[in-house]
């Protein structure tokens, strides 16, 4: 099947300089950075979740995404766990995630036309391979808000990821992670672990690492690679 190419290439950090030049990063985005951060020194920085942000300098202002992915702890929202809700898989068949209980699970959400899409759909299966026989699961949730990239139905989706990338792990029904109709197990991953702009998913394949008990612990930004989170698996499957 044949995807018209819209692809945005990532880059290792992300600067609001080049973010401008990338039409499909969405601009509400770089609308909420150039609030939170003041125009000033050179090596500005700011905390965010208790978390220190260092600050480059490219035309006044840029931030880095790695940096604030990778150590941002999960503040307990609810009581719930992510054990307590039940969704739709890509073939509309209801799934209880309280099947997961005692796997260590990576929550992605996923879409067929993004810069994005073949370095993480490749690591992704890497990761499910190599950690399965241990108790890890990924479950991915197709959405298509982030630059309409993933357009396709179900079963269009379901052919791409399994066939192109042999993705064996549970995809689910395409949601929305954002907005008003945000389905409610984005809803409680999203107030379990905040973001560099609050709660909001910022772009395909925005990153959740959740504990045997079903907590989140861990929030990665969409330019963290699935297997820049290895070790934090390791640790969560080894605890």
């Amino acid at each position: 099947m044949a995807f018209s190419s819209i692809f945005c290439s990532p880059l290792p950090s992300l600067s609001i300089s080049n973010a401008r030049n990338c039409p499909n990063y969405p601009s509400m985005v770089l609308h909420s950075i150039s609030r939170k951060i003041s125009l000033g020194s050179l090596n500005s920085s700011f905390i965010q979740h208790g978390v220190p942000l260092k600050l480059s300098n490219v035309n006044g202002i840029s931030v880095k995404p790695q940096n604030f992915s990778a150590k941002v702890h999960a503040r307990a929202a609810t009581e719930k766990t992510i054990h307590d809700f039940t969704v739709k898989d890509i073939d509309a068949k209801d799934v209880a995630l309280s099947k997961f209980k005692g796997k260590v699970l990576l929550i992605v959400n996923v879409a067929s036309q993004c810069g994005l899409t073949s370095s993480n759909y490749t690591e992704l299966s890497h990761l499910y391979e190599k950690y399965k026989p241990q108790g890890f699961e990924i479950l991915a949730f197709p959405c298509n808000q982030f630059g309409g990239q993933e357009p396709g139905s179900n079963s269009e989706i379901k052919n791409f990821a399994c066939t192109k990338f042999k993705a064996e792990y549970p995809i689910f029904d395409k949601v929305d992670v954002n907005g008003p109709n945000t389905a409610p197990v984005y809803q409680f991953l999203k107030s379990s672990a905040g973001g560099l702009l609050g709660d909001l998913i910022k772009w395909n394949f925005e990153k959740f690492l959740v504990d045997k008990n079903g907590n989140v612990v861990q929030r990665y930004a969409p330019t963290t690679s699935p297997m820049q989170i290895e070790k934090d698996v390791q640790k969560l499957l080894a605890a």
